[in-house]
């Protein structure tokens, strides 16, 4: 196998444009990769860009009737059918959003052949991680599945065995529905709780189909208001004991920035240093279950200018084996473009102050009164007996 990184990136993707009023603003998109530039982390990867998924591609988890339905919403938007969640407040329709979303699309599938085929050990794609889209409508902000179509794309190949662990704010809803039946493929979601969140699933009894798809899905909803320690707690708590027992051929992550405090659309209290704590993890446990095939990917994150470019930059950095200190003062150069950009301060070091982060680990000072502790346990009731192992 290479030891190769890639980033995906074109700079089409940022295209994907839902309008000025529209929190995903693709602004968060060219920052990353300014920000990315100006750390020279360009030149510590392989910089590729891929061709955007055909139809055949896309079938691979989305309906032809969707696929045909965004075409005809992409050519005009005024045919926009809410039949299929276009033309809605959350993915309003816009000229080209079949076009650009089957580049971000394609991105992702491109970056997971290279995995299988051995000719990279780790791939980024920050511009993907649309894990809302179902086969047959979009949601959340997600047109095309990428991270769906990435793992079914592995499939496709000959992987028996794909982990997807899913650390945005908000439940992977539709990959976990991609693969609802699927023995060879284990997603892994933690996420505030769908109490208090969309898209209000992800509950920890939510653990697969009956018969071969039993255990398939496990969900951690945690409180709001989760911080730090909490958070690195709680994936410490089930992902590797997971990954441990599933032992993946390929590990697809995916690295939602919209778990922060400052985040508008959720109710978290996550650092970014604990943000870099857990791409940390991933990264190792790819490295330690996986035979080093990573593919990280991007998702929510609506603090565009304080949050999502620093965290993407550590997660590329992290990728790349040559990570960013989070003591680094971030270049004036980046800062003056985020002005220039935005009209926006833009911020100062690659931390908020908060690393290392601290947390205890599940086995020490389990607190049966304590919230989190309480979610932890229901994942693991739910879920690992299932696996064959101990809750």
């Amino acid at each position: 196998m290479s030891g190769r990184t890639l980033l995906m990136w074109d700079e089409a993707v940022t295209e994907y444009d839902f309008g000025p009023e529209h929190p995903m603003d693709p602004v968060r998109l060219a920052l990353t990769m300014s920000l990315v530039r100006s750390f020279g982390l360009d030149q510590a990867v392989d910089v590729t860009a891929a061709k955007p998924a055909g139809d055949s591609t896309l079938r691979l988890v989305h309906r032809e009737d969707y696929v045909a339905a965004v075409r005809a919403a992409s050519e005009d938007p005024r045919h926009a059918d809410q039949a299929y969640g276009l033309g809605t407040v959350d993915d309003p329709a816009f000229a080209g959003m079949h076009e650009v979303s089957s580049l971000i699309a394609g991105q992702s599938v491109a970056a997971a052949e290279a995995l299988w085929r051995g000719e990279a050990a780790h791939a980024v794609n920050f511009a993907g991680g649309l894990h809302h889209a179902m086969p047959g409508a979009a949601s959340g902000f997600c047109i095309y599945n990428d991270a769906s179509l990435a793992i079914a794309r592995l499939l496709e190949l000959g992987a028996e065995r794909v982990a997807y662990v899913d650390v945005d704010v908000h439940h992977g809803d539709g990959v976990q529905a991609a693969f609802w039946e699927d023995p060879r493929v284990l997603t892994v979601s933690l996420h505030e709780h769908p109490r208090t969140l969309f898209p209000h699933t992800g509950w920890p009894e939510e653990t697969g189909a009956d018969g071969p798809g039993e255990g398939g899905a496990v969900n951690l909803a945690l409180p709001a208001g989760t911080g730090d320690a909490g958070w690195v707690r709680a994936f410490h708590a089930i992902v590797p004991e997971l990954l441990a027992e599933f032992r993946p051929q390929v590990l697809v992550t995916q690295h939602g920035a919209d778990t922060h405090f400052e985040d508008p659309l959720a109710h978290m209290a996550v650092s970014l240093d604990a943000q870099r704590a857990v791409q940390e993890a991933c990264h190792g446990l790819a490295h330690e279950y996986a035979d080093g095939r990573w593919l990280a990917l991007g998702g929510g994150g609506y603090a565009v200018v304080d949050v999502v470019p620093r965290s993407w930059t550590h997660l590329v950095g992290i990728a790349a084996h040559a990570p960013v200190d989070p003591a680094s003062a971030i270049p004036e150069s980046w800062r003056d473009e985020v002005y220039a950009r935005t009209m926006q301060p833009g911020p100062r070091r690659m931390t908020d102050g908060r690393w290392p982060v601290d947390f205890r680990e599940w086995t020490a000072g389990y607190d049966p009164a304590d919230r989190l502790d309480q979610a932890v346990r229901a994942t693991r009731r739910a879920a690992f007996p299932l696996r064959g192992l101990l809750a």
